[in-house]
């Protein structure tokens, strides 16, 4: 994923409308204290533990417009000049619709349990509605036959932003006709692949894409209008209510549950506005879906309901927005430092030296009213990232504590390190600064699980090398090199100790 420019821009950000009876996050981010010591040696897994690794169609797939796919908005948007760094496109990407068996080799090979890939909405239907794509529906079939055949539970996320081009043409998330057709697609995901998937997830960063494409038009379709991006988180709020039901009467044995994105949020200071201001972050970045589905509502994170009318919301919507996920999934990359903007005149969100900072109309709104910052004096990735491993922990406690414990499936986390092959190696990859990543988060995901957190499994971010939206490919987070000039692939030092990791179910490996 575009993690520098989607989890450092994105962090510029809006707010929620609060419905009827619906009240503030009562739990407040404490400022961050000293790491506390806990041994990685330490660190215990649950035995039926489920270590896996993830990717998303658009990035890994290629074949965009091989055997009945129809067009993309990100098809469309990467064809675009200008948009994607490099003029990188993912028309080949890592050519996985090609080369799945020796990805899934790869995966079984490390001992993976669980792979989350992702299904391309315009491969299974070409318009986003009416006729089926069958050879879409077959290729999917005879990934997720390879992954039960290597022991490896299938893990779907039925929409990880590559919306038919053909929907966005009627105007894209911002109508809410698109949660019907969403509805339709589900089941029709439902009725042919029910079968061999039960895991599913119903939207990747549902925020993030909202907000990037029609906030401040950084992602397809590049519209900047707040109202259309609220549009579009109500609209994806309905659908992912209709897309549960439509998936259970379609499935019996079907699990739905979530893969959002969240960083948690701590007061810059310990004055009263910044806290209030950090409950608004959490409540908008990280659980503004999660408390859709839960609870029907949406979490108080405007500083009033002014913001409340521009969302399209209807009688009756509340019920079609509740439904009882059977697990909760998140991604964790890093923190966020957030501060009150309340006594500023057009202020909402916030930066730190992005390229969106120069821009005044980006993530400028009279709503939300705070500021967000990364952490600094601690060590960054080659994306720019703070690597903060206690974050996962308060995270993942802080959903425990406020959603009554469900199981949690961490559904991506990662780092960026452009580490290539080394001759002076033999051609390996000692990416050892990714390890050390990995080890400080996982030791810090066992405390969790350790006080008590209900966590089931860990995806990292990613399987392979990709095409990282609009850095194309300048950011590495796989596992697994990739060569851009013919797709070869190496298992980097990282995979295979992320393998050893697996094997073991424990870090001191």
């Amino acid at each position: 994923m575009d993690r520098r420019r989607f989890l450092s821009q994105s962090l510029q950000t809006a707010g929620v409308a609060l419905l009827p009876g619906a009240t503030a996050s009562s739990a407040s981010a404490a400022a961050p204290m000293a790491m506390p010591v806990f041994d990685a040696n330490g660190a215990e897994f649950p035995k039926d533990f489920l270590w896996g690794m993830a990717t998303a169609a658009y990035q890994v797939e290629g074949a965009w417009n091989e055997d009945g796919k129809g067009e993309s908005n990100w098809d469309r948007f990467a064809h675009t000049p200008g948009k994607i760094k490099g003029g990188a496109t993912g028309d080949v990407a890592c050519d996985s619709y090609h080369r799945f068996p020796e990805d899934i080799a790869i995966l079984k090979q490390l001992h993976q349990k669980s792979y989350r890939f992702s299904i391309s909405w315009a491969r299974v239907m070409p318009q986003g509605k009416g006729p089926v794509n069958q050879k879409g529906l077959d290729h999917y079939k005879r990934v997720c036959d390879a992954l039960h055949e290597a022991g490896i539970r299938p893990f779907c996320t039925m929409y990880h932003w590559d919306l038919p081009q053909a929907l966005e043409d009627l105007g894209g998330w911002p109508n809410r006709d698109l949660a019907s057709y969403y509805a339709d697609y589900a089941g029709v995901l439902a009725k042919h692949l029910g079968d061999r998937i039960q895991v599913w997830a119903p939207f990747n960063m549902p925020w993030t894409f909202a907000y990037m494409g029609y906030g401040v038009g950084v992602f397809p379709p590049g519209r900047a209008s707040y109202a259309d991006f609220l549009k579009a988180a109500h609209t994806l709020s309905l659908a992912q209510g209709m897309g549960f039901r439509a998936l259970k009467a379609n499935s019996s044995v079907a699990t739905v549950g979530s893969a959002y994105g969240a960083a948690p949020a701590y007061p810059k200071t310990e004055s009263e506005a910044d806290k209030a201001a950090a409950d608004r972050y959490h409540a908008m970045n990280n659980v503004f879906f999660l408390e859709a589905a839960m609870n029907g509502r949406y979490p108080k994170a405007f500083v009033d309901d002014r913001a409340f009318g521009l969302m399209g919301i209807r009688p009756g919507d509340e019920a079609v927005m509740k439904v009882p996920l059977d697990w909760v999934g998140f991604h964790y990359y890093t923190r966020r430092i957030v501060s009150d903007a309340s006594g500023e005149e057009h202020a909402g969100g916030g930066s730190f030296g992005t390229e969106l900072e120069a821009d005044p109309a980006t993530g400028r709104d009279p709503y939300t009213r705070f500021h967000v910052e990364m952490g600094s004096g601690r060590e960054l990735t080659d994306a720019g990232l703070e690597i903060y491993p206690k974050g996962i922990y308060d995270l993942v406690m802080r959903i425990s504590r406020e959603y009554g414990s469900p199981p949690i499936e961490i559904t991506e986390s990662g780092c960026s390190y452009i580490d290539g092959p080394y001759a002076k190696d033999g051609g390996a990859i000692p990416d050892q600064r990714r390890i050390k990543f990995f080890r400080e988060e996982l030791t810090e995901l066992a405390r969790a699980i350790r006080d008590g957190a209900k966590v089931r499994a860990f995806h990292a971010w990613s399987l392979l090398d990709n095409f990282e939206w609009a850095d194309g490919y300048s950011q590495r987070y796989g596992l697994t090199y990739v060569d851009p000039r013919d797709q070869s692939r190496k298992i980097k030092d990282s995979g295979l100790w992320y393998g050893r990791v697996a094997q073991a179910n424990r870090l001191d490996v």
